[in-house]
């Protein structure tokens, strides 16, 4: 029960996604504007990629390692991450318009988004068993969800101050990720 508890916390806090791993900067950087937005997803995220997770592993446990199709795992990934993607988009679309209208190009852009592919081949390469791997990419998609939440409520701070003209836009939201990734360092100095 510890081990599944320190997957978790492993990937939402000390091995973050975008903060220590910079892989899904894109969606970071350019859904960060809103709160609202980013909580959406964020969430959107999180169903991805614990259900990508448990998906990957259930066919390379069963379907590629056993008949020898390993090669084929980045493939069939994709695809799995497309599919679920494609469900989220039509949910959306259908319950929350607004929501899905403010997310814009970045919902399908999960599809892309090099996290949640790097997520289900980083549990198949850490042998991970099924219950792992929904666990790890909970925890993973959690800290993706944290990171992007801190970003937006800084964004929203960084509106209402007298920033520099040459700070102002990208170098200083690039500069506050760069402290958030600083400040998620120290989390690896917990010892459990």
């Amino acid at each position: 029960m510890t081990n599944l508890i320190l997957i978790i916390i492993s990937g939402a806090l000390i091995n973050n996604v975008v903060l220590n791993q910079f892989l899904g900067i894109c969606s970071f950087l350019g859904v960060s504007k809103q709160m609202k937005a980013s909580a959406s997803l964020g969430g959107a995220v999180i169903f991805v990629i614990t259900i990508a997770s448990g998906v990957a592993s259930l066919l390379y446990d069963y379907v590629l390692a056993p008949n020898g199709l390993d090669y084929m795992k980045t493939i069939v990934f994709i695809l799995v991450i497309a599919a679920l993607v494609q469900i989220v988009e039509m949910f959306l679309k259908k319950t929350s318009p607004a929501i899905y209208k403010s997310l814009g190009i970045y919902l399908p852009l999960i599809t892309t988004n090099c996290a949640v592919l790097g997520v289900a081949l980083t549990n198949v390469q850490n042998g991970y068993n099924f219950i792992e791997c929904v666990l790890s990419g909970f925890g993973t998609a959690l800290g993706y969800t944290i990171a992007i939440v801190l970003l937006a409520s800084i964004r929203s701070r960084i509106r209402e101050e007298d920033i520099p003209a040459p700070l102002r836009g990208a170098p200083i939201v690039l500069i506050s990720a760069a402290l958030m990734s600083i400040a998620f360092m120290g989390f690896a100095q917990l010892n459990f």
